[in-house]
């Protein structure tokens, strides 16, 4: 499709009583993110005050027919960096009718657990990494049904034949930027057509609401550009490095005068639970965790100081 001829429209002047808004949430996978928009009467100043909506469930894997309507309560909101001017990106969560979280609303549950931890002020940096893939699912700017050159040039790289797809990269940013998401860098990665940015430090839950909305974003993005983006763990098998969501944490006391001996007590408690943890990490990942590839081994736990195969690593 022709953009300059949708930026004609874009640019049409809008009503200053009307706004329109776009209902972001995951769907019944706990995975895809899903998205509608309706027009508002005016700007709102927090997500309370957007009204609730629904949709249909039977036609996202949650309900039947017969009983079909999903809630979606907004929990966030967002400049919105395809519409402009006062449009918003709205967040929600997922409700069934008797008010109940959804399946695939884990936001509910982590939103409790912040809550209780709010006095520790728990600070997320999150680095999310994706590959570009293009319409057929081959990785973008790769040899079609081959292979480019071994990995090693590629990792921040610079050059026509090292980042390869820069352009969805940098629009990804600036979007990011504008919708008031705390975007805090971007490199391209260890595989060619696959790159990582970072969203953070954020406290609480808010480090989720944004993350998703960057997906969004990075999705939409991609989208203009006739182009798929692929979060699963390893998308092309063999001697390439898979993607993660590398997850940076820290409470109050680990960031005060000494704050290692709070790391120290922390990464015991989590070793004592590394397989129940393991499970909650998505599916799939004992394809990247093989301990090769910058990896510990899935049912391995191991931390260490600058060490990229642990499965804590501490910042030197």
């Amino acid at each position: 499709m022709n953009k300059a001829t949708l930026t004609r429209y874009l640019s049409l002047p809008q009503p200053d009583t009307k706004i329109i808004a776009t209902y972001i949430w995951i769907d019944g996978t706990g995975e895809n993110l899903r998205a509608k928009t309706r027009t508002l009467d005016k700007v709102p100043k927090s997500s309370e005050e957007i009204p609730l909506w629904h949709y249909a469930g039977s036609s996202t894997g949650e309900a039947e027919d017969s009983d079909s309507d999903i809630y979606l309560k907004p929990i966030a909101m967002f400049k919105d960096p395809f519409m402009l001017g006062q449009n918003i990106l709205v967040m929600c969560e997922a409700y069934k009718y008797i008010n109940e979280p959804t399946a695939t609303n884990k936001r509910f549950k982590c939103a409790e657990a912040m809550k209780a931890a709010y006095d520790q002020h728990p600070w997320f940096g999150l680095e999310q990494e994706y590959t570009l893939l293009d319409r057929d699912g081959w990785p973008f700017g790769w040899p079609k049904d081959g292979f480019p050159s071994p990995q090693g040039s590629y990792y921040c790289g610079v050059g026509a034949s090292q980042a390869l797809g820069r352009d969805i990269v940098e629009a990804h940013y600036k979007a990011c930027l504008y919708a008031g998401i705390s975007i805090s860098g971007t490199n391209a990665e260890v595989m060619p057509a696959q790159w990582e940015y970072q969203i953070g430090p954020c406290e609480g839950v808010d480090a989720g609401d944004q993350l998703w909305t960057s997906r969004y974003l990075l999705l939409r993005i991609a989208e203009e550009f006739g182009v798929q983006i692929s979060f699963d763990p390893k998308p092309v098998p063999g001697d390439w490095n898979g993607a993660g969501c590398h997850t940076n944490f820290s409470t109050l006391a680990m960031r005060q005068p000494n704050g290692i001996e709070a790391i120290h007590r922390a990464i015991k408690a989590l070793e004592l639970r590394h397989k129940a943890h393991i499970k909650c990490y998505g599916r799939d990942n004992e394809r990247r965790l093989t301990g090769r590839h910058e990896t510990a081994n899935i049912n391995q736990f191991k931390a260490g100081i600058a060490n990229r195969g642990a499965s804590i690593r501490i910042s030197r």
